[in-house]
């Protein structure tokens, strides 16, 4: 059974990007230094033009201070074109080796004029029930 344990939202350049994240304890394995976390993002066009999710950039931050960054095209496969009030919402895993860490980070839209933009992930935490800070 998985956790609800938190989020974040933002709105950059009229792209609205809300997350939830939670702790999945069936597939994590604490005993092997692995606790895995899922998050959901929902992406909104709440802006005038349409535009074009193109690259994403994570800052992974564990509870020890070990930082890694991860860049890539898109997100889970898909780089969507949203029309203005037009969604897209997608599930992903972050493993940590240790039981709580947080993320943030940006995704790379390019608008109809071919303006590249960067829309900020605000800062989530990611956190397994038991941990203490």
């Amino acid at each position: 059974m998985e956790s609800s344990i938190g989020g974040s939202e933002a709105t950059t350049h009229g792209i609205q990007v809300v997350v939830r994240s939670r702790y999945s304890p069936e597939r994590s394995a604490p005993e092997r230094g692995l606790w895995l976390f899922l998050y959901t993002i929902t992406i909104t066009n709440v802006g005038e033009s349409v535009a074009q999710l193109i690259d994403r950039h994570w800052i992974i931050t564990n509870a020890a201070g070990s930082v890694e960054e991860v860049r890539g095209p898109g997100v889970v496969g898909h780089q969507p074109s949203l029309e203005p009030g037009q969604g897209f919402e997608y599930t992903s895993a972050c493993p940590l080796d240790t039981p709580s860490g947080s993320m943030e980070g940006s995704y790379r839209f390019v608008d109809a004029e071919g303006a590249s933009r960067q829309v900020q992930v605000a800062r989530f935490d990611l956190e397994a029930p038991y941990a203490v800070n």
